[in-house]
């Protein structure tokens, strides 16, 4: 049987290889997480009829007894599971998912496959229906895509959800990008529309470093849900990984002059983007006293009304600018909403301006591997 703690909800993480995986970070993400909680396969999703197999092949590798297997690109479900007789997984000690508490995390799932090459609508029932036979309370479904983020910065994330009552237990915005889809959007949909509305989490990805895997951009993602879930992530060597991707790149930027000034142009915008909201959210906090006090003036003495009326002008004014200074090329706090539920916008901007960028320095590509099959998470 799946091992469940009683009284906490259970979650599902789910990511597709494939346009919306870019830099490899979300399924980097289910990979780490499968290996600390020891995640076993609990369902598949054949892929025959929905995977395009000269795009995702299968995979022949030898078994234990040297025996020649075939492994398919399919979906999967993984789970922790509690066999009879055997320790209670939640006293168990090393390196796992907690909860703040201190106690094992045991209701995490991960759904993990690569993005279906025809009947989206039908490969997204067997999801709803999956969640809706295990009895998951919440999805997460993860997503990154290329964008003119510098590396040397804070990888952007961003939380979006349809239903009303998740964005204000979450703090998530809802999307209002409107475009070409994805595989995740059409899932996110469609459970919405069966009534299990998802979270989708997104992160940036520098789109001159896409050909490598961005453990920064996976950490990234842990750190969110580390906040979206209320539990404790060991990072292991992600950190020092991170660490030695970020100095790579440095090192390869400071031999090309080219690359050293474009990456120079994406920081200098992010900066003025920070700066310019974080002023903007200063002054309107600002204005709010100042409104508050009005408030009490007028309250107290009847005067006050038209001071109030025009610092609310005034500090709505503010905002606004603030929002627009903040509207850098492809790394406002805008742009990442909008696209974060699907970034077909973002990802095909990006490869229409590539030349722009410099060149194959640090590796530019589509950013899927032709070759790539889904690999389980658990190590």
């Amino acid at each position: 049987m799946t091992d469940v703690s009683p009284g906490y909800p259970r979650v599902l993480i789910a990511a597709f290889q494939g346009w919306s995986d870019a830099g490899d970070a979300t399924t980097e993400v289910l990979h780490h997480l499968g290996a600390l909680v020891d995640a076993e396969v609990l369902h598949v999703i054949g892929s025959e009829g929905y995977v395009d197999y000269q795009v995702h092949r299968p995979k022949i590798s030898l078994d234990d007894s040297g025996e020649r297997i075939l492994e398919w690109p399919d979906t999967r479900l993984y789970g922790s599971i509690r066999r009879p007789g055997a320790d209670d997984p939640a006293e168990a000690d090393g390196e796992t998912v907690r909860r703040i508490d201190g106690g094992r995390v045991t209701e995490l799932f991960l759904l993990s496959g690569v993005e279906p090459a025809r009947d989206w609508q039908s490969f997204a029932d067997e999801i709803v229906e999956l969640v809706d036979v295990w009895a998951i309370d919440n999805v997460i479904i993860l997503g990154a895509m290329f964008s003119d983020a510098p590396h040397s910065r804070p990888v952007v994330t961003t939380v979006t959800s349809e239903d009303a009552g998740r964005r204000e237990a979450t703090g998530a915005t809802r999307s209002t990008y409107e475009g070409p889809a994805g595989i995740a959007t059409v899932v996110d949909l469609a459970l919405t529309e069966a009534g299990i509305a998802p979270v989708s989490l997104w992160a940036q990805v520098p789109h001159y470093v896409h050909s490598t895997p961005s453990p920064k951009v996976t950490l990234a993602l842990l750190d969110k849900l580390e906040e979206l879930l209320d539990i404790v992530i060991p990072r292991g060597e992600l950190l020092d990984q991170a660490t030695d991707w970020e100095a790579n790149i440095n090192r390869i930027a400071a031999a090309d002059e080219d690359m050293s000034r474009y990456i120079r142009g994406l920081e200098e915008t992010r900066d003025e983007a920070l700066a310019a909201e974080t002023t903007g959210d200063a002054i309107a906090a600002e204005f709010e006293k100042f409104l508050e006090g009005g408030d009490r003036a007028g309250g107290e003495g009847g005067s006050g009304g038209a001071g109030s009326g025009s610092g609310s002008e005034a500090g709505t004014a503010s905002a606004d600018s603030a929002d627009r200074a903040a509207a850098g090329p492809g790394n406002s706090a805008a742009d990442s909403e909008d696209s974060a539920a699907d970034p077909a916008d973002s990802a095909e901007s990006n490869a229409g301006d590539s030349g722009d960028a410099p060149g194959d320095a640090a590796g530019r590509g589509e950013g899927d591997d032709p070759e790539a099959g889904e690999t389980p998470p658990a190590r």
